[in-house]
């Protein structure tokens, strides 16, 4: 994907698993969530959000979220393949 990131998942010391994904139409839903914070390095200043433990996300909305970050930052000839017939 010519070396673009779209979702990060991770652990940090003893913490279960953590996901940050770039989101822009559903940045503000994603904040209101208990566990979700603005991701480090700045990068929550860009859109993206990372959800850790105890975030109490439905899993179908994950899928979704992952979608969203992937559509936000993988190139425009790649995302109008998505959505060819």
């Amino acid at each position: 994907m010519r070396k673009k990131i779209f979702v990060f998942l991770g652990t940090e010391g003893s913490d279960p698993l953590s996901m940050s994904v770039k989101l822009t139409e559903s940045h503000g839903h994603a904040m209101t969530i208990p566990g979700a914070e603005p991701t480090g390095y700045g990068m929550g200043k860009a859109g993206w959000v990372t959800l850790r433990p105890g975030a109490a996300v439905d899993p179908e909305l994950l899928c979704e979220w992952i979608g969203e970050s992937y559509r936000n930052v993988a190139p425009k000839t790649l995302v109008r393949e998505l959505d060819a017939p």
